[in-house]
């Protein structure tokens, strides 16, 4: 029996991929498997990753033949595995040697449906590390316990699918797929659904994943109209959350959260190509107006002024026609 599938999605990272499967080498175990997912890569990536597959002990290869995105890849992968647990990793980050093991004894031990650990971010030469944002470490809970208040930073939204373990049965309750075919944000809506449906989780202080920042390809670097896709991620977390039981609690969050990203992105609006620069002004827009406005109220109400007035001003903002949310 497989114990742990590791899932690794790879998108033209022949640059760091070496070092990605350098450290899975030395997280290797006889009942591990990695999934190397390699998403229709045009630079030397699937070269590596073959290599890898007689390489690497446990390694699996599956090749896209169409550019899908992160999300799509990593359902592939996930349909692909056998463990007992599931992981994954991106194919720019890196692992501590050992990790997985001590990953996978944290969540045997505690025996939970997913366990959410801290993360070590690499930026050039300069590291620093990002814990979970929930104080109880080693404790079981009800993972909807862990959404709120509002007005914090919370477990949903530390969002990185790769900081944590997941058990078999989230899959088979259809917990563990993320929304095909988003480009950025996947793990919005995905977070948001494990904590509002899964009904045990913890943090732990593991320190183990690498997260590499400020990779010239990566989607957070580049700003073409991919980026939007958060729209859609994000209409995806308001729209199930509001047919929540606890939806009256719950929508505050998701909406403040929400407007904060938009915020965020307007902020640095520069980055932005000119036409996608005006598309993120337009669906931001009507993404604002398409919200319960009550609670879109309160939240911008709770906000800094600099924010708030920012976001009512582009509420208030003429809709354009042809531009699709």
């Amino acid at each position: 029996m497989v114990k742990l599938s590791v899932i690794v999605p790879f998108y033209n990272v022949q640059q760091y991929a070496p070092d990605t499967l350098k450290s899975l080498r030395a997280n290797a175990r006889e009942d591990f498997e990695f999934i190397l997912v390699d998403d229709c890569s045009r630079d030397e990536t699937p070269d590596i990753l073959a290599r890898a597959e007689h390489e690497l002990p446990g390694a699996v290869y599956v090749r896209h033949e169409k550019n899908g995105g992160l999300a799509t890849a990593r359902n592939t992968g996930i349909d692909k595995a056998r463990g007992e647990y599931l992981t994954f990793l991106d194919g720019d980050d890196w692992l501590a040697p050992g990790y997985y093991p001590q990953l996978i004894s944290a969540i045997e031990e505690l025996g939970c449906d997913f366990i959410r650990t801290d993360h070590v971010q690499a930026t050039a030469r300069a590291r620093s590390i990002h814990r979970v944002p929930h104080g109880r470490r080693g404790v079981v809970m009800n993972p909807r316990d862990a959404i709120l208040p509002a007005d914090r930073s919370t477990s949903v939204d530390y969002a990185y699918a790769w900081a944590g373990a997941y058990h078999r049965r989230l899959v088979d309750r259809g917990l563990l797929h993320f929304t095909d075919g988003l480009r950025t944000a996947e793990d919005r809506p995905w977070i948001w659904k494990l904590h509002r449906e899964a009904e045990s989780f913890a943090a732990v202080g593991l320190l183990g994943v690498f997260y590499r920042r400020g990779v010239a390809s990566s989607l957070t670097q580049i700003g073409d109209v991919r980026q939007l896709d958060f729209i859609r991620a994000f209409d995806q977390v308001v729209a199930e959350t509001a047919t929540d039981q606890d939806a009256d609690k719950l929508l505050p969050k998701a909406v403040r959260t929400y407007c904060a990203i938009i915020s965020h992105h307007l902020g640095s609006i520069e980055r932005f190509e000119p036409a996608v620069a005006r598309k993120l002004k337009s669906m931001s827009a009507v993404a604002l107006r398409r919200m319960p406005q009550d609670v879109l109220e309160e939240a911008l109400d709770s906000m800094d002024i600099q924010r708030a007035s920012r976001l009512r001003r582009l509420r208030r903002r003429p809709a354009s026609s042809g531009v699709a949310a």
